[in-house]
């Protein structure tokens, strides 16, 4: 097989969460670009009705899914919804998400449940009623987008580390029981990614300057990269990657 089939999502469908903006939107297109066709789900309609002309220039598929993740029967729905678009969904990915920061002491109940509802709990659901179709069809892929701060520690992101964490936990477990259907199942722990929920974030120099510093390459990370790293591994290419919590983040988890 050529290398270039080997990273081909050709005949492929995808559904994407959180597609409206930053991460979802670069990997929706990514995918499409590799040959996918793309159920992607947000909750800016004009900015996924934008995406979805782009997709569909490039001759793919694409459905515009709503819900909103916080609520476990709209998660429901938006699987059903992606299914019935669709067809079937080869790959998943559970891009969307929240980032609700502030001290421990503080923090607001409210924002923790949120916090896991959208970043935990939503893409347990969308696997739960995604995975029977591929274990059954022996192919697929999830991906989970978590980050570096559920591996390392980060003062007021207590909510968001604890969401992540989990996450990478799930992945793991998810893993040991699609594997031997040869279903694989991974996770993305990106460093600070310059979207709008990074720069509003991580502008202020405060915060920013001591991040960089504590970052051996020196940069934060642009979406495309991380939407690279997805599409090998919704790609045959990734094949025998099972359970694996992939760092990008310059190399900050190395030292």
């Amino acid at each position: 097989m050529a290398w270039h089939t080997r990273f081909s999502l050709t005949g492929k469908t995808a559904l994407v969460t959180g597609a409206s903006s930053g991460i979802g939107t670069a990997i929706a297109e990514v995918f499409a670009e590799a040959g996918a066709d793309i159920a992607g789900h947000g909750r800016n309609a004009e900015r996924l009705d934008a995406l979805g002309a782009r997709i569909k220039a490039k001759g793919r598929r694409f459905a515009a899914i709503s819900g909103d993740l916080a609520d476990p029967v709209q998660t429901d729905a938006v699987a059903a919804r992606a299914l019935a678009a669709m067809g079937q969904i080869d790959i998943l990915v559970n891009s969307a998400g929240i980032a609700l920061t502030g001290p421990a002491t503080t923090y607001d109940l409210a924002d923790w449940q949120m916090t896991l509802a959208v970043n935990l709990t939503a893409p347990f659901i969308l696997s739960q009623r995604l995975l029977p179709g591929m274990i059954e069809r022996r192919a697929g892929k999830i991906i989970n987008i978590s980050s570096q701060t559920g591996v390392i520690a980060l003062p007021d992101h207590a909510a968001y580390a604890t969401s992540k964490g989990g996450l990478n936990a799930l992945t793991k477990s998810l893993m040991t029981e699609a594997a031997p259907h040869n279903v694989q199942v991974n996770a993305i722990c990106p460093t600070v990614v310059l979207t709008e929920m990074g720069q509003q974030l991580w502008s202020a120099p405060e915060r920013r300057d001591p991040m960089i510093a504590k970052t051996p390459l020196g940069r934060f990370g642009e979406p495309v990269e991380i939407a690279d790293m997805a599409l090998y591994l919704a790609s045959p290419a990734s094949d025998l990657v099972n359970g694996a919590i992939v760092m990008i983040e310059g190399g900050y988890s190395s030292i």
